[in-house]
């Protein structure tokens, strides 16, 4: 190591108070983290590519400093999709730090890399107070029995008003409306489920049938529009 002249004819100084890292809240223990074994927790964060045209919401469950689960979902770009499925590949088995440092093929993802580094080594996850974190497989919690991302798509102008294309529920297939053409809820099919009564056995058209809903007073509605086609 080398030192500039001005350092070399300093006297010496020995530090005085020294307690170390501020403790940091992981799985229900304060924990100073030193090293990144020292870190474990699950949390979500979100990221974005420079031109602003698509986005990535990233869930990492880290245990002792190494990722043991990873959710990738992207919305906005279709080359995305594809990095998504490469950064699933990438992420498992390494250290936050060596993630961190890793080009996880597209810019949203990499954001959202950076911004859940942040979250998890400054002890703010979501399961900073739950005694032993969280298990392996919690990351798929959040998409729901269907196992698709909660996606919620809506288009409107001045001049026609809003379409709703596809809710929590589902794709968005008839918007009811009443007397003054004010929407008063919607049918929609779901997909999960659509693809579950299929594997199970079903012709398509019975689990297209099956796999439909409604929400809001459709049974009131004055006419019912294709928010695709109307």
């Amino acid at each position: 190591m080398i030192y500039s002249h001005e350092v070399e004819t300093m006297c010496q100084v020995h530090q005085g108070v020294n307690h170390g890292a501020a403790p940091i809240p992981e799985e229900a223990k304060w924990v100073q983290a030193k090293e990144i074994k020292d870190i474990s927790g699950l949390t979500h964060g979100i990221g974005w590519c420079a031109p602003q045209q698509g986005t990535c919401k990233l869930t990492l469950n880290v245990k002792d400093g190494v990722i043991q689960e990873a959710l990738v979902e992207t919305i906005g770009c279709s080359g995305m999709t594809h990095s998504a499925a490469m950064a699933s590949e990438i992420l498992p088995g390494r250290t936050i730090l060596e993630a961190l440092n890793t080009d996880l093929v597209c810019d949203a993802i990499n954001t959202a890399m950076r911004e859940l580094f942040l979250q998890i080594v400054y002890g703010r996850t979501q399961s900073a107070f739950s005694e032993d974190g969280l298990p392996i497989g919690a990351g798929l919690e959040d998409l729901g029995k269907g196992l698709r991302s909660q996606i919620g798509t809506m288009y409107g102008t001045l001049k026609k008003g809003p379409r709703y294309l596809e809710m929590t529920d589902g794709y968005v297939t008839g918007i009811a409306l009443n007397e003054e053409d004010e929407i008063i809820g919607y049918k929609f099919i779901s997909f999960g489920k659509m693809m579950d009564f299929i594997k199970a056995g079903d012709d398509v058209n019975t689990a297209y049938e099956k796999a439909q809903g409604q929400y809001g007073r459709v049974d009131d509605a004055v006419k019912i529009i294709d928010p695709r086609k109307e």
